[in-house]
């Protein structure tokens, strides 16, 4: 008898620790969507006609990119990421789970580019940040007044202060690394900051990503207070995934 309730005993404590192993892996995991990459924005591409989606309707056909690019919305799902969007990356310390990376995204992204044979002279971007969302609502909610503060800021903007050389007219499917110099205006505070950017042509479709780490003591943004977050770093990354149609 008292083999039998020590092997029933044991039985319990296994089942209790796989159950505990899998509520930790399932529940407390960290599950942020992954970083920006130009090779999952070129797969993007690849699962658009971009003959038919594309809302400019124009072509980029021949080895001339010359012309107005804007920022098309009807490329991909901001359900999968694979349409345009800009962001926040931040880790922070939350109470009973650990570390944690804070990802929020927007597709509400509006803006410009304007490419002369080799160079981008000009382009302008805005985001609607009061559309970002992430993984927690409540968490929605608190970036309203704390932090970012999107119902005092609603909007964020980059403009370029600085031509972009691009060396040579890219090839169709061609990867190129550019620097993007511009004042970043982020929670009312404008800074000069040089972005990393990636960019691919695929047909009429132009793919850009970048990210840039933002210190919040640069933009005077002051971190979260909640019960739940013991700690949130003191800055946070920047990113950017836009899909670019030409208009004239």
């Amino acid at each position: 008898m008292r083999r039998r309730w020590w092997i029933i005993a044991l039985g319990v404590v296994v089942a209790l620790v796989v159950a505990g192993g899998a509520t930790w892996y399932f529940v407390f995991r960290d599950d942020a969507p992954a970083e920006v990459s130009i090779d999952r924005a070129a797969e993007s591409i690849d699962g658009n006609d971009a003959s038919t989606t594309a809302t400019s309707g124009g072509a980029a056909t021949g080895s001339g990119l010359d012309g107005t690019w804007n920022v098309d919305p009807a490329i991909g799902s901001f359900s999968d990421f694979t349409s345009s969007f800009a962001g926040f990356r931040v880790q922070e310390e939350l109470a009973g789970i650990g570390a944690k990376t804070a990802v929020g995204r927007t597709p509400k992204v509006t803006g410009t580019m304007t490419i002369l044979g080799t160079t981008v002279p000009n382009a302008s971007f805005e985001v609607d940040m009061t559309t970002l969302t992430t993984d927690d609502s409540r968490r929605d909610g608190a970036i309203r007044t704390q932090a970012i503060e999107t119902a005092r800021f609603p909007k964020a903007t980059f403009v370029l202060t600085q031509p972009i050389s691009l060396g040579s007219i890219p090839a169709d499917g061609e990867q190129i690394e550019v620097d993007a110099t511009g004042g970043l205006t982020l929670h009312g505070v404008t800074k000069t900051v040089t972005i990393p950017l990636q960019a691919q042509r695929k047909g009429d479709v132009i793919a850009v990503v970048g990210s840039l780490e933002v210190p919040f003591s640069d933009y005077s943004i002051s971190q979260p207070r909640a019960a739940a977050v013991l700690s949130v770093e003191d800055k946070g990354v920047f990113e950017v995934q836009l899909f670019f149609t030409r208009t004239t």
